[in-house]
């Protein structure tokens, strides 16, 4: 039967195309229009003199929303919502800190007026840290709630109660969206109703059901007018009504949602919730047209959904379950990787290896949990950088979206079950246009259905790899003794 396609939008079927070989595709920050000189002074203190294609398309973009100052749109119209599609590491982050801080430079009052929800803390601490740099010495508040600290410290973090009422301490809130729900319902004086941009990275994570609540709580809370609870006036805020003296000390602020993602979901029911004004794409996933000698274009994989870091190599290891544990030695101690980020399906798994490599001995190795607490992650990642540890071994749920620097392979001990899992996997290393590889230990029963879910999503050029059982045969003594070592510790 034919496939049916689904309708898109306009905005999703022809979006801004972005350049995705960011090696070639480099931008002097100074050639990027409406800069604000504070920031571009920043950005080179900290060693940036070149844009990625993303960020010198969607800053000037987020800038020109705002021109007439963050109180009203251009031309007194709403500011059209932006989405972002672009690989792992191609610099999402920076393409939203840097306007949003320049657009809130000349706030006079402190109001939360920037909102940015990720799915893990690990990720909104990233996002905090690079705000501190560029809002450090302009007076903007960034204030990070993900729950590690008490409800009442962070409360005291976001509001302080004055004679006169509640005046707020923050500019800028990351956030995570289970405590953040919380003070929404909770903190007296926490008010979301000057809330001007509202960013969502890791878009599709943050669409999937558990947070959808959140979401709309969030837009429910930034349209609720001043001391009213009824929702008669819910959305007072996007009718411009007759210019009183009360409508006129409460300017109309639009609000704005940003949404980033590596694998932004192309299904227009699930974008549909997120409530999109006009909303604009700008994607680098997307097939290069292939021009043919005679100067006709062909279009090639027109359904390519996921573009890969440029500098990224992938193989895959069939094999069978007995012998990945020795597969994995034999890559840190005989082939000697180093720098290895290691995927397993399940916490359990992750702990099990951890504790197989560990008794193994000859290989630094540490685990990546949700289990550990977050100063614990903070320290692992760190010595990892370092170089102390050479294998790090995690589940995708704490390393999603994580930059760790100097990833030189990625290891799927379990091979992922979906595509997404895998892009977002692989894409922890060969960031920012340096190279990696990634290996996948398939077993040979998941082998057929794995290479349908990569060629389905367009990624052809994974190489087979296999590695003959002789040469793991030095390891398994030890390994076996390894495994009795264990077994006692366990019982």
């Amino acid at each position: 039967s034919p496939q049916v396609q689904p309708f898109l939008p306009h905005w999703l079927a022809q979006p801004k195309l972005v350049q995705k070989r960011i090696k070639d595709n480099l931008i002097p920050i100074t050639d990027v229009p409406g800069i604000h000189p504070t920031l571009l002074k920043k950005l080179q203190v900290n060693g940036i003199e070149s844009f990625f294609p993303v960020q010198a398309e969607v800053i000037p973009a987020i800038l020109q929303s705002a021109s007439n100052g963050y109180l009203m749109g251009r031309g007194g119209y709403r500011p059209k919502d932006i989405c972002v599609s672009a690989p792992t590491g191609s610099g999402k982050t920076l393409a939203f800190v840097i306007p949003i801080v320049q657009v809130l430079l000349d706030r006079v009052v402190c109001q939360v007026r920037a909102l940015v929800v990720l799915p893990t803390k690990e990720l909104a601490q990233q996002v905090s840290k690079v705000f501190n740099v560029y809002t450090d010495g302009t007076g903007l508040k960034v204030v990070l709630i993900t729950g590690q600290k008490s409800f009442a410290k962070e409360q005291e973090m976001l509001v302080q109660k004055k004679v006169t009422g509640y005046c707020s301490l923050a500019d800028i809130i990351v956030a995570t969206p289970g405590r953040l729900t919380d003070h929404i319902s909770q903190t007296p004086g926490f008010s979301l109703t000057q809330l001007r941009f509202l960013i969502i990275d890791e878009a599709d994570r943050m669409i999937d059901d558990m947070h959808q609540n959140c979401l709309n709580q969030l837009v429910k809370a930034a349209f609720q007018v001043e001391g009213d609870t009824g929702s008669n006036m819910l959305f007072q805020r996007t009718k411009p009504g007759p210019v009183t003296a009360a409508s006129s000390c409460y300017p109309q602020i639009p609000l704005q949602k940003l949404l980033f993602s590596a694998t932004l979901t192309q299904d227009p029911e699930k974008l549909q919730q997120l409530d999109l004004f006009q909303p604009r794409l700008f994607t680098s996933v997307y097939s290069e047209k292939k021009i043919l000698g005679d100067g006709t274009e062909t279009e090639q994989d027109t359904d390519k959904k996921y573009t890969l870091p440029e500098g990224l190599s992938q193989c895959y290891v069939p094999c069978d379950l007995n012998s990945k544990p020795l597969l994995l030695l034999h890559f840190m101690l005989t082939m000697k990787f180093t720098r290895v980020l290691c995927f397993t399906n399940s916490r359990e798994a992750s702990h099990r290896l951890f504790l197989l490599v560990q008794a193994f001995g000859g290989v630094p190795v540490a685990e990546f949990s949700s289990r550990l607490p977050p100063h614990e992650r903070q320290r692992t990642i760190k010595e990892f950088e370092q170089g102390k540890i050479q294998l790090l071994i995690s589940t995708d749920a704490t390393a999603r979206g994580i930059d760790v620097k100097e990833v030189n392979y990625v290891i799927n001990y379990d091979a992922p079950q979906f595509i997404r899992t895998y892009v977002h996997r692989v894409g922890r290393t060969a960031r920012a246009g340096k190279v990696g590889v990634a290996f996948s230990l398939v077993l040979r029963i998941q082998e057929r259905r794995f290479l349908r879910m990569l060629k389905d999503a367009g990624i052809q050029d994974i190489k087979k790899h296999p590695v003959k059982g002789n040469s793991l045969k030095p390891l398994v003594q030890q390994y076996e003794e390894a495994l009795s070592k264990l077994e006692k510790t366990v019982k």
